[in-house]
C-alpha cells in the first residue's frame, strides 16, 4: 500500500468494521488479484471513486503580497455549496481521469464512466475498482444512456467491488488524497474553479506517469486476516 500507509492499520481505523466472512474474502482476493495483474492495455485495470467537496469563497478581499508586504487572507469564507469530485487512476500506467460534477447521482457517474471509456478506445476490457455505492452498477448506464446505447459500453467494463466497509482497498482513494492535498487546500468558489485545478494537476501528475506502488497483497491478506483462511 502506497504512501506508508499499513492495511492492518487502516482496517482498525474504519469507522464501520467489515464482517469478516466469505464475502469479504472474495471481493478482497477479486481486487488484489486485479492489483497483481502485469500492465496490459488490452485490460487496463482501472480504480474509480469519487469525493464531495465544499465550495467556499472569501467574505473579505484578499490582500496580495508586495514587497515588504505579506499576502493576507481573511480565516472567514463563504460556502458555495457542494460538488462532486470523480477520480479514475490506472496506478501501474501512471495514468488519472479527473472530473468535477454538482451532484453523484447516477446519471453522474454513468457520464464519468462513458467519459472513461473514450480514453481507452483500444482496450477490449477495461476493469473497474470500485466501491459498493448503489449508483456503481449497469442500472447507471442503462437509466441514463438507454439500453441499446449503453450495452457496447457494458460489454467492455469487468466490474470489481471492494468488500463492504473496506474501501482502503480502492487504490483510488490513495489518488484522490494527492490531488486534494496539491490543488483543492484552497479556496474555490465555482465548479469551473474547481475543474480547472483538477485539469491542472491530473495533466501535470500524468506527465510525470506518477504511479502508485501497492504492496498488500494476497499472501499479505493471508497474514492480515488469519481467520478468514482458517478453513
Amino acid at each position: 500500500m502506497a504512501q506508508g500507509t499499513r492495511p492492518e492499520a487502516v482496517a482498525k481505523k474504519t469507522w464501520c468494521v467489515p464482517k469478516l466472512n466469505d464475502e469479504f474474502c472474495e471481493r478482497m482476493e477479486d481486487v488484489l488479484e486485479q492489483y497483481e495483474k502485469p500492465l496490459d492495455p488490452n485490460e487496463p485495470v482501472v480504480c474509480l471513486d469519487e469525493q464531495p467537496y465544499q465550495r467556499v469563497d472569501d467574505a473579505r478581499p484578499p490582500e496580495p503580497a508586495a514587497p515588504g508586504k505579506i499576502a493576507k487572507q481573511d480565516y472567514e469564507y463563504r460556502r458555495c455549496g457542494t460538488c462532486s469530485v470523480f477520480v479514475a487512476v490506472e496506478p501501474k500506467a501512471g495514468k488519472r481521469f479527473v472530473q468535477a460534477k454538482r451532484h453523484r447521482k447516477r446519471a453522474d457517474f454513468a457520464r464519468f464512466v462513458r467519459d472513461l471509456l473514450k480514453r481507452y478506445p483500444d482496450a477490449e476490457r477495461v476493469h473497474l475498482v470500485m466501491d459498493n455505492l448503489n449508483t456503481h452498477n449497469e442500472k447507471s448506464l442503462i437509466e441514463t444512456f438507454g439500453e441499446e446505447a449503453a450495452r457496447p459500453m457494458l460489454e467492455r467494463i469487468v466490474w470489481h467491488f471492494t468488500p463492504k466497509h473496506a474501501s482502503w482497498l480502492n487504490m483510488a482513494e490513495i489518488e484522490i488524497s494527492a490531488i486534494q492535498r496539491q490543488c483543492l487546500g484552497r479556496r474555490l468558489a465555482s465548479l469551473d474553479k474547481v475543474q480547472s485545478e483538477l485539469s491542472h494537476c491530473s495533466r501535470d501528475r500524468n506527465r510525470k506517469k506518477i504511479k502508485i506502488n501497492w504492496t498488500f497483497h494476497r499472501k499479505d491478506a493471508k497474514r492480515v486476516f488469519p481467520e478468514l483462511y482458517r478453513k
